[in-house]
């Protein structure tokens, strides 16, 4: 048996296409995932009973079940559902795109509001002190003090949560989505080159998880630059 890389470099642009609906998926429900994330973040630090009960029943659900699992709810389960059927979010329910997004989406902002309210709870008293002394309101004392920090604290850990989403992003192929894994099955039904063409797909998945880490480590540095410069004069 001999290593074929003809066959790579030929269907090479069929896979920088599933790279880039895998690159779609994982930014869009990684935007919409941290826009989710916030707000429940703050709910599971507050002192409001009911509303953090069920923000933890949502979060335990989606840390607690398998993403495959979500991602077949969403897509075969909605269609057993006249109401749904018949409802205007059929166009949207009906898309296996749109159903990715969905599964994707609320899976990282159940782990994401986690690593938040962590971090919330993580932000220094004094600086929240200082914050009341200077009559800040409570939504300029979240947008200037709480948010910054957190994030700030967050992002090493939030990296780690957006590569295991890119490796996740994999069983989008389930649906009949062509993103990196889903194109190379559809190459190798052709060639029956598995080695060759998963060797690839693989590739692109640490090139991706390459560039994402180079880009997470720039944002923490930019992030955390004030928290640097105090180190150095230290």
């Amino acid at each position: 048996m001999s290593w074929n890389w003809s066959v790579i470099w030929e269907y090479l642009p069929r896979l920088l296409e599933g790279a880039w609906l895998t690159l779609e998926l994982v930014g869009v429900s990684g935007i919409l995932g941290i826009l989710f994330a916030v707000p429940l973040a703050f709910i599971r630090a507050s002192n409001i009973t009911f509303l953090k009960a069920l923000v933890y029943g949502y979060i335990f659900f989606f840390r607690g079940t398998p993403l495959l699992v979500q991602i077949f709810l969403i897509y075969y389960g909605a269609s057993q559902f006249d109401w749904i059927k018949d409802s205007f979010l059929w166009p949207v329910l009906k898309e296996p795109y749109w159903c990715a997004i969905i599964a994707f989406t609320l899976n990282t902002s159940a782990y994401s509001a986690e690593l938040l309210r962590g971090a919330i709870q993580s932000v220094p008293k004094g600086e929240l002190e200082v914050a009341d002394a200077l009559g800040m309101s409570p939504l300029m004392k979240i947008r200037t003090v709480i948010l910054p920090r957190a994030f700030g604290m967050v992002l090493p850990a939030y990296s780690n949560e957006f590569l295991l989403m890119l490796k996740s992003s994999a069983l989008a192929s389930t649906i009949t989505l062509l993103d990196i894994t889903g194109m190379a099955r559809t190459i190798i039904a052709r060639t029956y080159t598995p080695l060759e063409i998963f060797f690839a797909a693989g590739m692109m998945y640490l090139v991706i998880a390459a560039v994402l880490i180079g880009l997470f480590r720039l944002l923490e540095l930019r992030v955390n630059r004030f928290k640097y410069i105090s180190r150095e004069g230290q």
